[in-house]
């Protein structure tokens, strides 16, 4: 349980479609977010160079130490980041993965990984609620804002819902509306929204393994329940494609895990260790 959790930081900016590496390119430079000429060398406002280093450290491309991660430079290098101005769905996917699940902006794996469980329609107002009963029942409710908690809503919305009106292209420009994971109900005075499970783009196989190695630390198999608690929730994926996914990845990467299905016990047992950008090799060395 963390000690302290973070519903800020965006400067209510959702993450536009070339900040990654823009950031990624200004860090690896040597460059400092804390400087004034950070706003030139970035090419944006005040408010927008904190949000490019907020997203950067929340979608896993730098540290808390602003330092670049591994992932970071295996996207983003110049002469051999494998998807530099990311044009692939699989990286949106991967970076999706990464902000739900490594829990820096606390919102996205609360809304998905618990929210989403009870209540696969929503609205802003129900996504306020679920964050105060959760503080209060971690007994942290100090750290509830009003305030706050409604901006890191409608930043997280802006991320993953197309716009129904759209006043110009700056609306499209969001990093993550391509996965068209949350939909917003057509002719909804309430505006209301739902997870879009059924037609969501295609999680590839290449993501989810690498993600199923992620997750399950140095245990040799894990639960199913574990799998549908961390990865199908992430993904918004339901019990039959989770299945399906599991058995293609057991036929496809025999050599390194198995999935089974014996007196109703469900579960992954890995007979091989993969190093996760071996994985994500396996799919960009194929693109």
């Amino acid at each position: 349980m963390a000690s302290k959790y973070t519903f800020s930081g965006h400067e209510s900016f959702p993450c536009k479609s070339l900040w990654l590496k823009k950031g990624y390119d200004f860090v690896v430079a040597g460059k400092d977010f804390n400087r004034p000429e950070a706003v030139i060398d970035l090419g944006v406002g005040k408010n927008m160079v904190s949000a490019i280093r907020y997203w950067l450290k929340v979608f896993g491309i730098t540290d808390s130490s602003s330092e670049v991660t591994n992932l970071g430079n295996y996207l983003f290098n110049e002469k051999t980041g494998k998807d530099k101005y990311i044009e692939d769905l699989a990286t949106l996917w991967l970076l999706h993965f990464n902000l739900v699940t490594i829990q820096e902006a606390t919102l996205y794996n609360w809304v998905f990984c618990g929210m989403q469980r009870s209540y696969p329609q929503f609205s802003r107002e129900r996504i306020i609620n679920y964050v105060k009963q959760r503080l209060v029942e971690e007994q942290k409710y100090s750290q509830f804002s009003d305030n706050t908690i409604r901006k890191d809503v409608s930043v997280l919305l802006l991320n993953y819902v197309a716009p129904q009106k759209s006043q110009n292209n700056e609306d499209y420009s969001s990093l993550l509306l391509d996965l068209d994971i949350i939909r917003q109900n057509k002719e909804d005075k309430d505006k209301t929204y739902y997870f879009n499970e059924e037609g969501k783009r295609e999680v590839p196989k290449e993501i989810f393994l690498y993600a199923l190695y992620k997750v399950k630390g140095i245990d040799n198999t894990i639960s199913y329940d574990i799998i549908k608690e961390k990865l199908s929730l992430a993904f918004c994926m339901s019990d039959s494609e989770t299945i399906k996914m599991l058995h293609q990845l057991s036929a496809d990467y025999a050599k390194f895990l198995a999935y089974s299905d014996v007196a109703g016990i469900r579960q992954v047992q890995f007979i091989k260790e993969l190093e996760p950008l071996q994985i994500l090799d396996a799919y960009y060395g194929n693109i």
